[in-house]
């Protein structure tokens, strides 16, 4: 249901023009930041829009921090992420799980409370419309399956619906985010390969105007540069646990069935007998090679590989691909208060994403001449 009504490339290409107004918005802020001489802190800005996008989808409206709860949307879904990553001593001696020493079960029982009523609220909000002019969202397509007959095998009832809704939010909100934050931190920290790119942008697209979606496929210096990121900088640097299904040998190595297998798609991307200069950002090592990152070469799986593999991976590239190319286009970037570019802090965050532990801030200015 989710690849056929949220994640297929048909209803991808029917949000485009949503994609284009929140960009849009982003655009015209960073602008008056650069009419003002500021910087713009990039961590926050391209997280809200990756909130809003989101949300637009999947609920049909955005949200203001204050309409979710008082700690604000993003805090909550960061706080989220950090508790389902963080190490539970409880999950290595059963027996103190009841005490909850750490105090993650009841953290997390209070963030659950905070996104049960969200969702019960936009559940209500949605039952109660009936406007049939409204394009469907996503909340929209679950309710018209409650007790219909495609749901007689798997039923479908509120609870389903809200697990689903925060696996949406979850999945795509923080990983867009990451990616894009780690790719802009990459091209300040490598000018470079940040005028290399804006050569590429002004060839194929021309500084009178800003980009147009169809455009990204022309952009292969781009795509490079996205991979190198992914390699660097996996949104879920050990993927999803998997488990075995039965007992297996791979490689020699024997895996009792029940196993959780887990993939450092981190550690793969680094290691040095996969690739040469491992530690070293260089989009150019793709050049002349076919390597992708659709799970075909397993020396880049960002996106896991197989039936388990990332369904809304073309959804992300999408976003990813738009937002970095229209703010590299659109702007030229400096470091704040004089910062060399080598001195960028690059120091990763700890959880089941792994964003900037501090944020990116940057000055911009514009260049295009519309």
């Amino acid at each position: 249901m989710c690849t056929l009504e949220l994640l297929s490339n048909v209803k991808i290409d029917s949000f485009k023009f949503m994609r284009k107004e929140e960009l849009g918005l982003l655009l015209q802020f960073i602008r008056e930041a650069a009419n003002s001489c500021v910087a713009v802190d990039l961590s926050a800005t391209v997280s809200s829009l990756s909130a809003d996008i989101t949300c637009r989808m999947v609920f049909g409206k955005k949200f203001t921090d204050k309409e979710f709860d008082e700690k604000g949307f993003k805090n909550v879904i960061q706080e989220g992420m950090q508790l389902a990553a963080a190490p539970n001593l409880g999950d290595y001696i059963p027996c103190l799980a009841p005490l909850d020493l750490q105090g993650l079960t009841r953290r997390m029982k209070a963030v659950s409370k905070i996104f049960d009523a969200f969702f019960e609220k936009i559940i209500d909000e949605h039952v109660q419309t009936e406007d049939k002019n409204k394009t469907k969202d996503f909340v929209d397509v679950m309710l018209s399956l409650i007790g219909s007959e495609e749901t007689d095998q798997h039923r479908i009832e509120r609870a389903n619906i809200k697990a689903i809704m925060l696996d949406m939010l979850a999945a795509s909100m923080d990983t867009s985010a990451s990616a894009i934050e780690w790719t802009l931190s990459e091209l300040m920290k490598h000018p470079r390969v940040m005028k290399k790119l804006q050569k590429e942008l002004e060839n194929v697209v021309g500084l009178e105007r800003m980009i147009e979606e169809s455009d990204l496929d022309s952009l292969e210096y781009l795509d490079m540069i996205i991979k190198e990121t992914f390699r660097l900088h996996p949104v879920g640097p050990l993927l999803l646990p998997h488990e075995a299904r039965e007992d297996c040998t791979v490689n020699g190595f024997h895996i009792p069935g029940k196993s959780r297998v887990m993939i450092n798609a981190w550690a793969i991307g680094r290691d040095p007998s996969a690739w040469s200069d491992a530690e070293k950002f260089f989009p150019e090592r793709f050049v002349g090679n076919n390597i992708d990152l659709r799970g075909r070469d397993f020396q880049l799986i960002p996106f896991g590989s197989g039936r388990r593999g990332c369904p809304g991976m073309q959804l992300g590239l999408t976003a990813v691909r738009l937002v970095v190319a229209q703010l590299v286009h659109c702007f030229d970037w400096e470091l704040p208060d004089d910062m060399l570019p080598t001195e960028l802090d690059m120091t990763e965050e700890f959880g089941l994403t792994v964003p900037r532990a501090k944020h990116l801030l940057a000055v911009p200015t514009y260049r295009l001449r519309e």
